[in-house]
């Protein structure tokens, strides 16, 4: 993961909600890389919590958290706000505190923006999807393709 503790810190941010598959792991790996364990800790330790937010079921979610002692809502619903609320209650954040990172724009970012809350769009780490993915993934390069011509988006490297 290329985002670091000092520019969410310079942003005000003091917790991450973050999706889990295709986000952080692939959505086949059962569990976090010694690199996402070392980015959990750089976040720790620079005070920044961290919640996943999953549309997957508890089983799944439990299986990567746990280990990594990091709490989480599965069966999420996004982009439904529910979930979103429920982690800022979790983290006792506000909107304004808080980032939402995730590798779709239709589910992750989507319910970040309707709860007022800042998102960063990644790339997936895996370029196999579901059914349902797959699906979204397809609107989702319309809709950038759309923002990206209106001017309605940046890219950060």
């Amino acid at each position: 993961m290329q985002i670091k503790p000092e520019e969410l810190i310079e942003r005000g941010v003091k917790g991450i909600i973050t999706d889990l598959d295709n986000t952080l792991v692939e959505w086949d790996r059962p569990d976090a890389t010694p690199e996402l364990i070392e980015w959990f800790k750089l976040m720790q330790e620079h005070g920044i919590k961290i919640t996943i937010v999953s549309n997957n079921v508890e089983k799944r979610v439990k299986l990567f958290s746990n280990p990594v002692g990091l709490p989480f809502v599965h069966q999420a619903r996004k982009p439904m706000r529910k979930a979103f609320r429920r982690a800022l209650r979790d983290m006792e954040l506000q909107k304004d505190e808080v980032v939402v990172i995730g590798d779709q724009l239709l589910t992750d970012v989507l319910g970040g923006n309707r709860l007022g809350v800042y998102t960063i769009l990644v790339v997936p780490v895996a370029q196999t999807d579901g059914f349902i993915t797959k699906f979204n993934r397809k609107m989702e390069r319309r809709i950038l393709a759309w923002m990206k011509r209106k001017g309605m988006i940046n890219w950060e490297e």
